[in-house]
């Protein structure tokens, strides 16, 4: 599989999306939910065209599993963004999660009076926990949680009867990723279904990363002096400390791509970012040239030739 074959074709987007914007005049402020490891590729790019003008709450869950320094790195990017503040949380410290209605009441206080509910949208892409936020917040079981992405179906209003109104809304990936590290990084996290990738092209694709910006960790944790300098040779020793075999004593390459991935999502390695706000800016500026380059081609194939006359 190459790496530019990463599809996948998430159901109900256009209505979802659709959705969004029609109840967005009734929103007062709108939380987004996004992976501390990969704020960039696990943001909504609907988001900022849906939102307008209103203030905009990017939390960065999961950040237990997320590299500290770069999550302050990214943190810092964020706040510069107009009417945009972030908060770094896990769902496994539920007094961090309430952070988030403080936030609310803060930014939007005009309507943090008696008689008043703040109408906060709060979306997310799949598997990045906003359901389980939901439900912190709610005190009881609101929205359906999972491993599996794309567990939340439908749009649904919830009363936190605390001065607060959350409208929750399915977690939706967009029809084409333009950057293609951005698909890999999803896959790795878990935000794109198992079954919709091959497991070796993403970790292969994770341990090329890995071993460049974390060898310490991958040293640490597959006890080896020094890391290999490829990345078959580093999933060769990975599978050979761990005694995964095949008959005739070749590593089982599969095996070891799987362990390497539910261990990077589990927190098992250590704490990484997969991106950098500097790292992600130089490729926004090549997504934007490709994109502007399939709109000029895309233009130029619809024009029709002019009929002569006769």
């Amino acid at each position: 599989m190459s790496r530019n074959s990463i599809q996948w074709f998430p159901g109900h987007m256009h209505k979802a999306r659709k959705e969004m914007h029609e109840i967005m005049g009734q929103i007062d402020i709108v939380i987004e939910v996004v992976d501390a490891r990969i704020p960039y590729s696990s943001e909504n790019p609907f988001a900022q065209e849906l939102r307008g003008d209103k203030p905009l709450i990017k939390v960065l869950n999961k950040c237990d599993l997320a590299d500290p320094e770069i999550v302050e790195l990214w943190q810092q990017h964020l706040d510069q963004q107009h009417g945009v503040s972030s908060l770094a949380i896990t769902t496994t410290e539920p007094a961090q999660v309430q952070k988030i209605m403080d936030l609310c009441r803060k930014l939007v206080s005009h309507r943090d009076e008696p008689g008043k509910d703040i109408r906060a949208l709060i979306m997310g892409i799949p598997n990045v926990g906003k359901s389980t936020i939901i439900n912190i917040l709610a005190g009881r079981v609101i929205a359906k949680t999972g491993n599996e992405p794309a567990v939340t179906k439908r749009q649904q209003r919830i009363n936190l009867k605390n001065g607060i109104v959350l409208c929750d809304t399915p977690g939706i990936l967009w029809p084409k990723v333009h950057n293609e590290n951005s698909g890999y990084r999803l896959a790795i996290t878990g935000a794109i279904k198992d079954t919709a990738f091959d497991y070796d092209d993403i970790a292969f694709y994770a341990a090329e990363y890995l071993m460049k910006q974390y060898p310490e960790l991958l040293k640490k944790r597959y006890k080896m002096d020094s890391l290999p300098e490829g990345d078959w040779e580093f999933m060769e020793a990975v599978g050979a400390v761990r005694g995964f075999k095949r008959a005739g004593g070749r590593v089982d390459m599969h095996k070891t791509c799987e362990v390497l991935l539910h261990e990077y999502r589990q927190g098992i390695i250590g704490r990484i970012c997969l991106e950098t706000p500097e790292m992600t800016t130089a490729e926004q500026i090549i997504v934007d040239e490709k994109i502007a380059a399939d709109l000029l081609e895309g233009k130029v194939k619809k024009k029709k030739p002019k009929r002569k006359r006769r």
